[in-house]
């Protein structure tokens, strides 16, 4: 485990945070986080991740993301990628 992802509580339940709206958006040509003042386009790992985000622990999406890209060594990006969403605000324990 990186030390980024030290502060991420793994076996915490995970969602998208409200006040944020999770959706693909034709005109960006990919997934984007909708907040009242703008909005994230994300890239196809973020939003590989975040799609994960619906009441799964850290633990369970890094197992989930294993299975759908079996050679890829993930579980560093995925667990530091979910600590930033968290310090950001875009996700939240359930």
């Amino acid at each position: 485990m990186s030390d980024a992802a030290s502060n991420l509580d793994q076996q915490a339940a995970l969602t998208v945070a409200s006040g944020f709206r999770f959706q693909w958006e034709p005109s960006q040509s990919g997934y984007v986080l909708l907040y009242p003042e703008g909005m994230i386009t994300l890239n196809d790992s973020a939003a590989e991740i975040l799609k994960l985000c619906d009441g799964r622990t850290a633990r369970e999406i890094v197992e989930a993301l294993s299975t759908q890209f079996p050679d890829a060594d993930l579980e560093a990006d995925v667990l530091e990628f979910l600590e930033e969403a968290h310090e950001r605000g875009w996700i939240q324990y359930v």
